[in-house]
């Protein structure tokens, strides 16, 4: 099958669903309002809480929430066939994961910009919401290490992206000074800042970086995570404006030019899909289609992380209500179409059935590397360009995605240890908190050995417990919707959908890490099923109990006055 009409096909539906449906649930079920006072500008501290040009804010939700997962999570997904994973991302960005987004931001800007974990606490029940605390933390603590070790390895595998990697931290603190210090239209700082961007990958394939062996007294992997580790650190502490902003803006903006070329080689090679539709030869020892998929391809789909870069960054740089529709919904969609892209480049890229059989010769295979082989043979076919170049471009999107995700992940990861101390009413700072965090993420990753085997030991919990806490957020949403009475059922349904598929899944890996022999995924495992079940029934009670409740008042800050009041 031709690439073409799948690639048209997909972007026709992300047009409509942003065009038609967010749109709906922007005025009929959220009822966004402009006059709407944020948490950006009611609670301003210039670190954290800062009103931002709504297109610059898309750019840090967008690649905050994308990474390197909606790469790999398709990537390897379409073991099972370039279909089931085509339809899930689609269908899954309309209607769920962009009505899950902007959901969680609508959910958080009405509440000072909580997190999910607090709106859990005082929407669901504060008697799950700390059970359900640890599952976020545990996710935080995947993501952070896991993309370093994923990072680590484009930088060693291509060093051609060394260069572009972390010259776009330069790039990203003159643009910031350039908007918000010295006022220069954003117009022209974006078209300087993503032509700086553009310069730096063609000076990286022409100048990669290989790091000697060893390096003070380190090897490469080691060198590269610590550097990880210590910059996202540094980045989670400045405020925001200063750094997050502007990477994630000119990154977010560089990152759709890729998508742009990627796509432009479809149109212009029109490659040929070489791997079936559904592959009903998979490889021994490939797990069943239900429910994997959709726990293997959650970001792109739809993702608790999302939930929680919306509630915990994102909110609270809302300049106005209304803007939430363009930056959750439009965001979600953002991710969809890179997901789309690895899809694409995972089974197009390559020449021949046998060929792609090679990369997909077990379960887990392909990922960013076959994005990137796939992808740079594209490029090649599509529009000449070298093979060398056309690596580095796609090597460079992964690792700037990934790495604005990590640093973010650090942010939020110091919010929760915050949170947590709030709970055990000990009074942690930004930089105490930010130690622990780093500190974590370090001895996860180094667990296993000095090479950072360790970042990826509790990574195949991710997609179950990111499905199950986007249920949580969803329910949240619900609960809110109910208490409105407003339409609750565009969370509902996306919520049993999501819960039922994450839950099986979670039984379904309890059974292979008991086979394994693998105590400690079996006993995380164990506590994300308990924490699962106990917000599920936590949530059943809210819903019931909000419906049977006086409305609420449209803003939740009247209700918390009420609240203090009695």
């Amino acid at each position: 099958m031709n690439a073409l009409p799948l690639l048209l096909i997909g972007l026709a539906m992300f047009a409509g669903g942003y065009l038609l449906y967010s749109k709906f649930l922007g005025n009929r079920v959220y009822k966004l309002d402009a006059s709407f006072r944020t948490p950006a500008h009611e609670l301003q501290d210039g670190v954290d809480y800062v009103p931002t040009n709504k297109f610059v804010l898309w750019g840090h939700h967008f690649t905050s929430v994308a990474g390197a997962a909606p790469i790999v999570g398709p990537a390897v997904a379409v073991i099972w066939g370039w279909l089931p994973a085509f339809l899930w991302v689609t269908l899954g960005t309309v209607f769920f994961a962009g009505m899950h987004d902007l959901g969680a931001l609508w959910a958080s800007a009405r509440n000072k910009g909580r997190s999910i974990g607090a709106l859990s606490s005082r929407y669901i029940g504060g008697r799950g919401a700390n059970l359900f605390l640890v599952v976020i933390f545990l996710l935080l603590l995947m993501v952070v290490a896991a993309f370093a070790v994923v990072i680590k390895n484009l930088l060693i595998s291509t060093p051609s992206a060394v260069i572009p990697a972390w010259g776009a931290v330069a790039v990203a603190l003159l643009v910031g000074q350039a908007v918000y210090r010295y006022k220069m239209s954003l117009g022209l700082v974006t078209v300087v800042g993503v032509a700086a961007l553009y310069g730096l990958i063609l000076l990286g394939d022409a100048v990669p970086v290989e790091l000697p062996d060893p390096i003070l007294g380190m090897s490469p992997a080691t060198f590269w995570i610590l550097a990880l580790f210590v910059y996202a650190g540094i980045a989670s502490l400045m405020p925001v404006w200063v750094l997050l902003q502007p990477r994630d803006y000119i990154n977010g903006v560089q990152l759709f030019v890729g998508l742009g070329i990627l796509f432009g080689s479809v149109l212009l090679s029109a490659p040929t899909i070489v791997a079936p539709a559904v592959n009903d030869a998979v490889p021994a020892g490939t797990p069943d289609l239900m429910p994997l998929l959709f726990v293997t391809i959650a970001c792109g789909a739809i993702s608790g992380f999302h939930g929680m870069v919306s509630s915990g960054t994102s909110s609270k740089q809302l300049d106005k209500e209304t803007d939430a529709r363009f930056v959750g919904y439009f965001g979600a969609v953002g991710e969809g179409m890179l997901a789309l892209g690895a899809i694409i480049a995972a089974t197009a890229g390559y020449r021949t059935v046998a060929d792609w059989e090679a990369v997909y010769s077990t379960f887990g295979e392909g990922g960013v590397g076959a994005f990137v082989e796939g992808g740079g043979a594209i490029l090649n076919s599509g529009l000449g360009l070298p093979v060398s170049l056309s690596a580095t471009i796609l090597a460079t999107m992964a690792v700037l995605f990934a790495a604005t995700t990590m640093d973010t992940g650090v942010r939020l990861l110091r919010f929760v240890v915050q949170e947590a101390g709030d709970v055990a009413k000990v009074k942690i700072n930004n930089g105490v908190g930010t130690l622990i965090a780093v500190a974590v993420g370090l001895g996860l990753t180094f667990s296993q050995g000095a090479g950072g085997e360790g970042g990826l030991r509790i990574w195949p919990l991710f997609g179950t417990s990111n499905q199950l806490l986007a249920s949580l957020t969803l329910a949240i949403v619900a609960v809110m919707l109910i208490r409105k009475r407003r339409n609750p059922a565009p969370a509902l349904v996306p919520l049993a959908f999501v819960f039922v598929m994450a839950f099986w899944a979670a039984l379904v890996q309890l059974g292979d890490f008991y086979d394994a022999q693998d105590w400690l995924l079996l006993v995380i495992d164990l506590v994300i099923i308990v924490a699962a079940l106990w917000v599920a029934f936590e949530a059943v009670l809210a819903m019931r109990k909000a419906a049977q409740e006086q409305p609420e008042a449209l803003d939740a800050d009247v209700t918390e006055k009420a609240e203090l009041k009695g």
